[in-house]
Order: C-alpha cells, then structure tokens, then sequence
C-alpha cells in the first residue's frame, strides 16, 4: 500500500480510537516492544491523528515477523503492557470498514494478492439501488 496507494496508507493505523484508556499521554512512535515511552505497538493507538501511516505500524511493529497480532502493546506511565485481546486486528478492522468503497475494493484486491496456498476464485463486487 505504502507505494501503490499511499492515500490508503494514510487512512489505517493513523487514528486515536484504540489508545487505551491507562496509556501513556504520549503515545508518537510506532515499536515492536512498546516498553517506553511514546512507543506504541496498537494500531490506532496514537496520541494525535495522522502522524504515522500503516506501513510504518506494520513494520515498527514487527506485522513481518508475527509480532504485535492479533494483540498489540502499549505504553503507560511506568511499562508496557498488553492490550486488550485482538486489538490490533479489532482496530485494523475498523479502519478498513471507515474506507470509501473504491479503497476497501483496492484493499482486497491486495490482499487477495498476498494470499498464500490458496486460491482466490472469484471476488465480485455488488452494488444495491
């Protein structure tokens, strides 16, 4: 997405919605450990909207070598600490749902792309009047 779709890039993980409600005052930086501060490994777990894009959070996090899902990490006043179950699936699903229709038809024309040992059949789009 980062290359191909950089407006979509912009649009997941940039949020507020999934900050916890004990985490840190700032929460900036994307991380893998989310063990100090302002490091967050939440999607949509900033402190401020747009800051960072999902390309960052995907790999700061360590999305490549299964780290951070389906549950992520952030920061409080003292340590880093687990997040709720599946928040960043949860929070990943809700930014994808908040896209226009042409974007979640993008998205899942990529993810249909990284699919591996299966075999995307068909995807069709239908639309109601």
């Amino acid at each position: 997405m980062k290359i191909s779709h950089p407006d979509i890039d912009k649009k997941v993980c940039t949020g507020t919605h999934a900050k916890a409600k004990d985490a840190h005052s700032s929460q900036t930086t994307f991380d893998r450990d989310a063990a100090a501060q302002p490091n967050t490994a939440q999607c949509s777990g900033l402190t401020a909207e747009g800051g960072k894009k999902f390309s960052d959070f995907a790999k700061d996090v360590g999305l490549k070598d299964n780290k951070n899902w389906p549950t992520g990490k952030y920061t409080t006043s003292s340590a880093g600490k687990e997040g709720d179950t599946s928040s960043n699936a949860k929070a990943v699903a809700k930014d994808l749902v908040d896209l226009k229709h042409g974007e979640k038809t993008i998205v899942a024309g990529l993810l249909a792309k990284t699919i591996e040992g299966g075999e995307v059949v068909e995807i069709c789009l239908s639309t109601s009047t």
